[in-house]
């Protein structure tokens, strides 16, 4: 699926699913996702560092996927 630059729709669903899982409040929204952006900047600098030092995740170093 292509998203045009200019559309945006996704991004406001995106937004309304994140406040209505958090109840409507938008700090507790804003909360939860620079929770979830740290925990990925972290997943990110582990496997970085992995890939720098040698090491490949088990994910990618099998043969191709079989997800249609």
């Amino acid at each position: 699926m292509s998203v045009s630059p200019f559309d945006n729709s996704h991004y406001e669903e995106a937004c309304d699913q994140a406040i209505a899982m958090c109840d409507g409040n938008m700090r507790s929204t804003i909360k939860a996702l620079i929770m979830a952006n740290e925990y990925l900047e972290a997943e990110l600098a582990e496997l970085q560092a992995a890939i720098s030092s040698g090491c490949m995740p088990k994910k990618l170093t099998g043969s191709t996927s079989s997800a249609a």
